[in-house]
């Protein structure tokens, strides 16, 4: 098929076959489509938008580009999460144990942060000796043995969309529900889950700002993911205020550490982690209802099995084996710490989100380009809560930073993230609604 040809049908408003799809797919891969036609392609989708069957056929095409994992000799069912990216979201380091200690298996295959948002890569990296990408056979023997393991992509899953991904984000065609729905799963079904829970942020920490816009995302993932065969569902979860008390690389690892052992649990976060939690137990068949699950895991949780489980997910992968015990000797710190101060009394009123993210990219703890290296030990810490009660003087929050001019800069953009009112405010719900299947 000509690729001039298939762009003129989606450019005219036509449905393209499964055939068109996936001779697309094949000419990501083997360079047969050129980047001009490529980007071509996408943008004639971002105009004219696809159906469901065709999202369906582009999700399963880009899945056939590369391996296909099979779980299907583990004694379980093998599940997963994925979340669309927020602020302090380092829920997948606390799930994907409490999900294996309830009798799922979870290879949680994740990745670096995007603009604004951090990365479950990036967080494991700050572990010293973490193998954050194992060969097949260690993934596996983890998998099986501890019954989770995080890791990153590799190139031979889905590489269409990992192409695919890399022209859109440079021509202005990101903005697509069906692309960014076969982009995602594509890489989910190519993990060779049996089942798969979502995460979609809505707010202002968020890709999708709007309830609308997530509603629509969560609704398209949802059936799309369900009309490939995969059982899916999702919970659009809030993101006006960072989700953790802490954002940044090492500093959500310690704070997942502290929710794991009992030490420090942000309330927000033990909602929308169990909750995620509830719906992986269901969807992968361990439990019969939302609310078996999550007592399930409120008791994997509680009873330290968890953190068992994400102390031996840690040793095989390559990091120290007394992780849980002695973090602090670990986990790299930052020189300079500087409390960020109210202004006024008053009440937390409003935080945005997206600003308190960026704040953590110019501290080093994100990348400004693709190939720039994370400081591990940036961050911050101890961000006050929508809703909070603060005196003038009060910390709103803790930058911890390289050098006093870069923790100045830092502070300043997060105290301008934050707004002070005199009455108190309520946060908004931590989840906004549950989508499943037709």
């Amino acid at each position: 098929m000509l690729p001039q040809e298939i762009i003129r049908r989606k450019r005219d408003g036509h449905v393209l076959s499964p055939d068109e799809i996936a001779a697309f797919a094949r000419g990501l891969v083997d360079g047969s489509f050129t980047d001009a036609q490529v980007s071509a392609l996408a943008m004639a989708v971002v105009i004219n938008g696809m159906g469901r069957e065709e999202a369906v056929a582009l999700t399963l095409a880009m899945r056939d580009s590369g391996d296909v994992l099979d779980w299907s000799a583990l004694p379980g069912p093998a599940t997963d999460k994925h979340s669309t990216g927020g602020v302090g979201d380092n829920v997948s380091l606390m799930l994907a144990p409490i999900v294996a200690a309830c009798g799922a298996y979870v290879p949680m295959i994740s990745g670096r942060g995007l603009g604004h948002t951090g990365g479950t890569l990036d967080k494991m990296d700050s572990i010293p000796g973490y193998t954050s990408q194992p060969d097949n056979a260690l993934f596996r023997k983890v998998v099986r043995e501890v019954g989770c393991a995080i890791i990153g992509q590799t190139a031979k899953l889905a590489p269409a969309d990992k192409r695919f991904y890399a022209i859109r984000d440079t021509t202005g065609t990101v903005e697509s529900i069906p692309l960014i729905t076969a982009s995602i799963l594509s890489k989910k079904l190519a993990a060779g889950l049996g089942s798969l829970v979502l995460d979609v942020k809505a707010g202002n920490g968020a890709f999708m700002p709007t309830d609308d816009d997530a509603f629509a995302l969560a609704d398209s993932l949802v059936a799309v993911a369900n009309g490939a065969g995969m059982p899916t569902t999702a919970l659009v979860t809030g993101m006006n205020e960072p989700l953790a008390s802490a954002a940044g690389n090492a500093v959500e690892v310690r704070n997942a550490v502290d929710f794991l052992t009992g030490a420090h649990r942000d309330p927000r976060l033990v909602e929308v982690t169990l909750a995620l939690a509830a719906e992986m137990l269901v969807s992968a068949g361990i439990e019969k209802s939302v609310d078996a699950g999550l007592k399930a895991a409120t008791d994997a949780l509680s009873s330290g099995r968890a953190t068992e489980g994400f102390s031996r997910m840690v040793a095989m992968l390559g990091g120290p084996a007394d992780f849980v015990g002695r973090m602090d000797a670990y986990l790299p710190r930052a020189e300079v710490e500087l409390a960020v101060k109210s202004p006024r009394a008053g009440y937390v009123t409003a935080v945005s989100t997206r600003d308190v993210g960026l704040a953590v990219v110019a501290l080093g703890g994100g990348r400004t380009d693709p190939a720039q290296a994370i400081d591990h030990a940036v961050g911050i810490t101890r961000l006050a809560g929508i809703g909070t009660q603060v005196g003038a003087g009060d910390p709103l929050a803790l930058v911890h930073a390289r050098s006093e001019a870069k923790a100045k800069q830092a502070a300043a953009a997060v105290l301008a993230a934050y707004s002070i009112g005199e009455a108190p405010a309520k946060p908004d719900p931590a989840i906004i609604r549950r989508i499943a299947a037709d």
